[in-house]
């Protein structure tokens, strides 16, 4: 049997060595190695289309937070937030802005970055990507492995640079390239003085020189907490500087990302300031919205925005689908709006005015994009970069790709660790939607456990497989609980050979199924579960729920 192996390590899903590369033994994959035949994705109760001339929000569905978005020419790039995942940093491309396809990962070495320990809510925090002088930017701060760095491409597809570190504090750094040529970042840090309350922070511009790739020392004081200071604002972040007719715009968002996001516009003559607000602020929030309103959506901001030919200007946002409450499994999704400009300020809602699902398009030529409603893998080919995981590569337990299977080695760390899950998984995108997978298991211990992982973060997960001789469901929803997770239902195995599993999950309820290979009939293990624990706003708010191929031994 010949062998692909993931990089020879666990999780890197974008660059797998040449067909061929033997990790195992001759003979095939260890015995307790499981085998995973495919995996199918598809979406449940699923929006229609939009009509014609429409598109339908989200237009990046999934966790895909703080997006950047950049215009070369006819094509546009974003990028959005990963955390401690990896490959890290999605590049998406589109040529429409509501068409999105995925081209590359700018975090995909493993050299590149080290989150090793880190839990899945540290990392890559907000990247903001540019283009200059015919080549591609991304500033961005890994919160507690190294802090702010910028990295750098001629092809947004990759491969992207090394990351040079930088030297100043603070988070949501964003590059501006002035008319002169001088580079500009602009970010959030703590304010001048000693903080007045919790979460008061203020917005801070430094010049980047491009030869030394460095900032100069001198910096300037932008803003001071927020629109309001007799309000307490918290978390002025996301800081993006725009020139326009003479002004400079700095477009922020505040008030933490959760149901009381907001964003926020200022502008100035000169760019270091001073700065003034615009009188219709927050142009983007839905935070004094009914919350029976319909299609509900909420924690919107963290935009950036980009100017068409015909001069209308559009922006991407995050916001979120809750089921109920602030509760859902997606995270922070990437959202689109055109803004509308009133007497030389931009704004994206009237007040009271919901976030439409359903929206007239930009003018432009409809572009090609991704069906993520429904996709199968049939594990053939190395893995493309949909395919993330939990942390970097280890070079302790692997993932290969041989004969038409995903094999996976059972590592020693599960998925409540800060350890290297022997996990490959994709974002879930909908907020119902079944998993599928069939995968031949002979496990060498009763504690030797395969199947299907269900991940927001390490508090915070559901696992369905065999474990040992029997089916299992664990969960976890608390820090305090076992690595492995609760066991929630179990069910002898009766049947030898390759099984399916399904994972049917329905907003904040989930269903496991079983049956043997070929079969035509699911059973059911256990009951449905309560999985709104999982949501989110319990986990906090950064990430959505990846779903994939997982194996554990435990020792």
């Amino acid at each position: 049997m010949k062998f692909i192996s993931k990089t020879a390590l666990l999780g890197c899903a974008a660059a797998l060595l040449p067909a061929g590369v033997p990790v195992q033994a001759q003979g095939g994959p260890a015995k307790s190695t499981a085998s995973f035949d495919y995996m199918e994705y598809k979406a449940v109760n699923e929006a229609p289309s939009a009509p014609e001339g429409s598109y339908r929000n989200p237009v990046i569905p999934g966790f895909h937070p703080d997006p950047s978005i950049v215009r070369v020419g006819d094509d546009f790039y974003a990028v959005t937030s990963t955390f401690s995942w990896f490959p890290g940093l999605p590049i998406l491309h589109s040529t429409d802005l509501v068409n999105w396809t995925l081209i590359g990962n700018a975090i995909d070495r493993p050299g590149q970055m080290d989150f090793s320990g880190l839990g899945t809510n540290r990392g890559l925090f907000a990247p903001a990507i540019s283009h200059h002088d015919g080549k591609f930017w991304i500033v961005n701060t890994c919160i507690e492995c190294g802090d702010n760095f910028v990295i750098t491409a001629d092809d947004p597809a990759g491969p992207w640079s090394d990351p040079t570190w930088l030297d100043f504090g603070g988070i949501d750094p964003s590059l501006y390239f002035a008319d002169d040529g001088t580079a500009w970042i602009v970010y959030n840090d703590a304010p001048p003085t000693e903080p007045r309350y919790e979460g008061h922070r203020a917005l801070w511009l430094q010049q980047f020189d491009l030869e030394t790739m460095q900032v100069l020392p001198e910096r300037t004081l932008l803003v001071d907490g927020g629109v309001d200071p007799s309000t307490n604002p918290i978390w002025a972040e996301g800081p993006h500087i725009y020139h326009v007719d003479g002004w400079y715009y700095l477009l922020t968002a505040e008030g933490s990302t959760a149901d009381q996001h907001s964003q926020i516009i200022y502008r100035s003559r000169n760019l270091k300031g001073p700065y003034e607000p615009g009188d219709f602020n927050p142009i983007l929030t839905q935070r004094d919205m009914p919350a029976d309103r319909p299609d509900r959506v909420e924690a919107t901001g963290h935009a950036d925005i980009v100017q068409m030919d015909d001069g209308s200007w559009w922006g991407v946002f995050l916001a979120t689908r809750p089921f109920e409450g602030q509760s859902t499994l997606l995270g922070r999704e990437t959202f689109l709006l055109p803004l509308e400009w009133k007497d030389g300020w931009p704004r994206f809602l009237d007040r009271g005015e919901a976030v439409p699902m359903v929206a007239k398009r930009p003018n432009l030529p409809v572009g090609k994009g991704t069906d993520w409603s429904q996709w199968r893998e049939d594990f053939s080919a190395p893995l493309s970069d949909e395919w993330i995981g939990i942390r970097n590569p280890t070079s302790q337990q692997a993932l290969m790709i041989g004969d038409g299977s995903l094999h996976v080695i059972p590592g020693t760390d599960a998925a409540g660790s800060l350890g290297k899950p022997a996990f490959t998984g994709r974002r879930m995108r909908h907020p119902s939607a079944d998993f599928t997978t069939s995968v031949d298991f002979d496990p060498g211990s009763s504690n030797d456990f395969a199947g299907l992982l269900a991940f927001m973060d390490e508090s915070h997960f559901l696992a369905f497989g065999q474990e040992g001789d029997r089916l299992v469901v664990r969960l976890r929803t608390d820090g305090d609980q076992s690595d492995e997770g609760e066991l929630v239902a179990q069910q002898a195995l009766d049947t030898d050979g390759p099984i399916e599993l399904k994972l049917a999950i329905r907003e904040g309820d989930a269903q496991a199924w079983w049956r043997a290979k070929g079969a035509s009939q699911w059973q059911a293990v256990g009951g449905e579960i309560d999985v709104e624990p999982l949501a989110s706003v319990h986990a906090g708010l950064f990430t959505g729920v990846v779903v994939g191929p997982y194996a554990y031994s435990k020792r």
